[in-house]
């Protein structure tokens, strides 16, 4: 293992970045939703044994105002929204309740893929909640009432499918909402 040295500007610099293979992408053939592009990108994921393939950063604010992110299961993708639970008590929970918008960041790193995704957040419905919390092992569920478990949708204003390239040449497609329409910008070859 190699450990870093005092100073880590240079050490971090020297690692090696896009390493994975990114699959052919004809970004002239996209759909016209972004739920049918997800489908494509994590079903390629699954098929390319990307572990974990449904796991997502998820930041919120604080009452600060100060970004906080964690990891989380995404539990469902459809046009209600980008679906995920907690305990309401979490500071996740508390954060969601304060200001009621958040981000999602999906990295594949053996596809050089990444999806973000930004929107406002709602509370499914009491019963969602509890059969979300219903799907979860016994373990998982110990010390949870339904009530206490929420199932939040993010229902996106923004989606961006990125693909990287080892010559920085990378592509990036955005999907932004216009009333119930999804508008597609392909940006072509652009920095994060």
């Amino acid at each position: 293992m190699s450990t870093p040295p005092s100073t880590m500007s240079s050490w971090l610099r020297a690692q090696p970045s896009l390493i994975g293979v990114a699959p052919v992408w004809d970004a002239s053939l996209l759909p016209d939703s972004p739920l049918e592009l997800f489908r494509d990108w994590i079903g390629a994921a699954v098929d390319a044994g990307v572990s974990e393939p449904h796991v997502a950063t998820l930041a919120t604010l604080d009452a600060d105002g100060i970004p906080d992110a964690r990891a989380l299961i995404l539990k469902d993708v459809d046009e209600r929204g980008w679906a995920f639970a907690g305990p309401r008590a979490s500071r996740k929970g508390d954060q969601l309740s304060a200001h009621p918008a958040a981000a999602l960041s999906i990295w594949w790193q053996p596809l050089v893929r990444a999806v973000r995704v930004r929107g406002r957040v709602v509370e499914a419905t009491m019963e969602e909640s509890a059969a979300d919390l219903a799907a979860r092992s016994a373990a998982a569920r110990a010390g949870l009432e339904p009530g206490d478990w929420v199932l939040w949708r993010l229902v996106p204003e923004r989606i961006e499918f990125w693909q990287g390239s080892s010559d920085r040449r990378h592509i990036r497609v955005v999907y932004e909402r216009d009333g119930g329409a999804w508008m597609r910008t392909d940006a072509g070859a652009a920095g994060s």
